[in-house]
């Protein structure tokens, strides 16, 4: 299983159709997208400077973000299956098909290590291809990556954020930043994996 993480910073470019059908063709059975907060998110935090509410209020207004996020790639790809739990993403995948994460699970009521603006939708992808034991974790971004830099310059470049590098250090899977005409190259690395 492979979790692929679609940057919010997509939601308004072309690329992102391009992506969906990438991973829908040739990721079947394979593949959980998680979706980026993006200008869904962006709300939260706008609100949250005027307001001035707690974190736990603006870490379930980004998890619905994200759910926003989810229901519009399924809108824009109805071959997607939306999967709010580890057994809906699990039921999806066994019938074949690919999931999109809303991770409805992570409304809290109470503060916890999740509950905070530096773990944002990239550590929750992180989260839970540990929490699914994946194969690969995939993440997608609009700006340009240099493959030589460490997962600590990225945070440091504000690439991902601060607690990305904390669920990501023992991982037992590979971890792949790409930018957002990169949709080929993971299309061939599911081809290979699935032929060879």
């Amino acid at each position: 299983m492979w979790v692929v993480k679609i940057g919010g910073s997509l939601s308004r470019d072309p690329m992102l159709e391009d992506w969906l059908a990438q991973l829908t063709d040739f990721g079947g059975g394979r593949v959980v997208i998680v979706p980026g907060g993006g200008d869904f998110a962006e709300q939260a935090r706008e609100h949250q400077a005027i307001w001035r509410f707690d974190d736990i209020a603006a870490h379930n207004m980004a998890v619905l973000a994200m759910a926003q996020y989810a229901l519009m790639m399924q809108g824009l790809s109805r071959r997607l299956v939306i999967a709010a739990t580890d057994a809906q993403i699990r039921a999806a995948l066994h019938a074949g098909r690919v999931a999109v994460w809303a991770p409805l699970d992570l409304l809290f009521q109470e503060a916890n290590r999740l509950t905070s603006w530096e773990v944002t939708s990239d550590s929750l992808a992180a989260w839970l291809a540990n929490r699914l034991n994946a194969e690969r974790l995939v993440i997608v971004k609009s700006c340009e990556i240099e493959c030589e830099r460490s997962i600590d310059e990225y945070a440091a470049l504000g690439i991902v954020d601060p607690s990305f590098a904390g669920f990501t250090h023992d991982a037992p899977y590979p971890v792949d930043l790409l930018s957002r005409n990169e949709a080929p190259r993971v299309r061939d690395l599911l081809f290979q994996a699935t032929t060879g």
